[in-house]
């Protein structure tokens, strides 16, 4: 993701809440630090496909507010 936001092209990653520090340092360290980071509650595995659907109805508005801003 970061060679792709390095090269001007929407890149996002999506994470947990419990990675969010993890993620704003790895964005820092690979040289993108406004890297988006599309939040979603924790955790994502070992859950229901019921709430792996409600963690994905989070994170597509963030996903295509991402895209709109990129196609400008």
């Amino acid at each position: 993701m970061t060679e792709l936001r390095k090269r001007g092209l929407g890149a996002a990653v999506i994470c947990s809440v419990s990675f969010l520090k993890l993620g704003q340092a790895q964005a820092r360290v690979f040289g993108v630090p406004d890297l988006p980071l599309i939040v979603i509650p924790h955790p994502l595995g070992g859950i229901s496909l019921d709430d792996v659907r409600s963690r994905a109805e989070v994170a597509i508005p963030k996903v295509i507010d991402l895209l709109k801003e990129h196609a400008r």
